[in-house]
């Protein structure tokens, strides 16, 4: 039934819709197992990511061409409809007949030639009046606006909205739809930032410096990474600017102690081990062994001999107090939608409320593991208060004894805020 780029394409969409399978770990295994050639695994990526990107202005518009309830079509079709009109809508190299030839074949080996029919109706309908479709206005109604035009959930966007305005609202949802960097940091254990670089221009991989971690660059086309000799050799490390703007406030030294209680798949702990020259103790700690066997390979393939794997909850662990105390709390990922656009469409407001018990839970258990004279960063990869500055505060009000160090004291100040919180955004920062 899943044949080719686009029926792969269905199988993953439907199976992010229907189970609790996230896109990354679905995507990785179709490219890794799969026989797809290099065009169709760039193809593969673009119609998964750009679905769940536009997911609410796709079902905009086939609402409003389809005859009967659009909401109760079944997944496998609904998502194949959708992988076609995202290719007529945001893809102009790919023809339409091809885009909706393709949809066809596939339900009709679905559900039969009847529904085949009707689809392949709905499908050149749009096609021949995409210039006429009608998309909510901003005057109107804004939070509609936003959620269908730039494809965000309802819920989401009132949040935003009451927070940041209808202005900051937009270009917040603007930048999460733009195709994600990939960021590297090179690994000083193994090789120099020019040497670096150098190895980049000779493999004809085009780079940018960039502006708040110096020593990272952003790339682009970098099909099959993982599998480049330059990976391999534990040149680099693919981490986000702002993971590193974290590394930069626990700044280790070598000799130090670290812990690191929320530790897979290790990209915090392999840069703490590089800013301390391989010397000292760190102890990674995750949940779930298959996830420390990310970071047991990625210790070894950097060099890294100081990192030790701990299994355990990091809301009840106990050992020696260290010099450094890192959380990187589990979190609802809300500053993380370009790259994961599958989250917006997985959490509600519930799952906010649950994370900020954990995330009070470790931070609590932690502080119980710094030393005198310690520090302890706690950190997220969300942009939602709850989960950020209102946990850090009422942190404080139990804790008398630790302070806030103030982040302009290691950052630039352009990513620091008015509390001495590191604060980086989607529309703000690139990151």
């Amino acid at each position: 039934l899943y044949i080719g780029v686009r029926g792969i394409a269905v199988k993953i969409l439907t199976r992010v819709e229907r189970t609790d399978a996230y896109l990354d770990k679905l995507l990785d295994i179709e490219l890794e197992t799969g026989d797809l050639n290099p065009p169709d695994k760039r193809l593969l990526n673009e119609l998964v990511h750009g679905v769940l990107r536009n997911q609410s202005k796709l079902d905009w518009v086939l609402t409003g061409f389809y005859h009967g309830q659009y909401s109760k079509v079944a997944p496998n079709v609904r998502n194949a409809l959708r992988v076609a009109l995202y290719q007529i809508l945001f893809l102009t190299r790919i023809p339409h007949h091809a885009a909706v030839n393709e949809a066809v074949e596939f339900v009709k080996k679905y559900r039969g030639q009847r529904l085949a029919d009707t689809m392949n109706g709905l499908l050149r309908n749009i096609a021949r009046n995409v210039e006429n479709i009608r998309y909510p206005l901003a005057t109107n109604d804004e939070i509609q606006y936003l959620s269908v035009v730039h494809s965000h959930p309802s819920w989401i966007v009132k949040r935003w909205h009451a927070r940041y305005g209808f202005e900051d609202t937009e270009s917040l949802c603007k930048a999460n739809n733009m195709r994600p960097f990939l960021t590297l940091r090179p690994n000083p254990l193994r090789i120099d930032y020019q040497s670096f670089v150098d190895e980049l221009v000779e493999v004809g991989i085009d780079y940018r410096r960039c502006f708040y971690m110096r020593d990272y660059v952003t790339v682009r086309n970098l099909p099959n990474i993982r599998q480049s000799r330059l990976f391999t050799d534990g040149h680099f490390t693919i981490q986000d600017e702002s993971a590193g703007l974290v590394g930069m406030l626990l700044a280790p030294k070598p000799g130090e102690t670290v812990i690191d209680l929320c530790s897979a798949p290790g990209g915090k702990a392999i840069h703490a081990a590089e800013n301390m020259q391989n010397q000292g103790r760190i102890i990674a700690v995750d949940k779930y062994d298959v996830r420390l066997n990310l970071i047991r390979q990625a210790a070894e393939r950097n060099g890294v001999s100081i990192i030790e794997i701990m299994e355990g909850d990091a809301t009840e662990l106990t050992t020696e107090p260290a010099d450094k105390v890192l959380v990187d709390a589990p979190c609802s990922g809300l500053g993380t939608l370009s790259k994961k656009p599958d989250i917006k469409w997985k959490r509600d407001l519930e799952d906010i409320h649950k994370l900020t018990v954990t995330q009070r839970a470790i931070l609590e258990n932690a502080a119980r593991l710094v030393r005198p004279g310690g520090v302890l960063v706690y950190s997220t990869c969300t942009i939602e208060p709850d989960e950020n500055h209102a946990i850090v505060r009422d942190f404080l009000s139990s804790h008398p004894e630790f302070t806030i160090d103030h982040a302009g004291t290691y950052l630039l100040p352009c990513v620091v805020d008015a509390e001495g919180f590191l604060s980086t955004y989607p529309n703000k920062h690139r990151m």
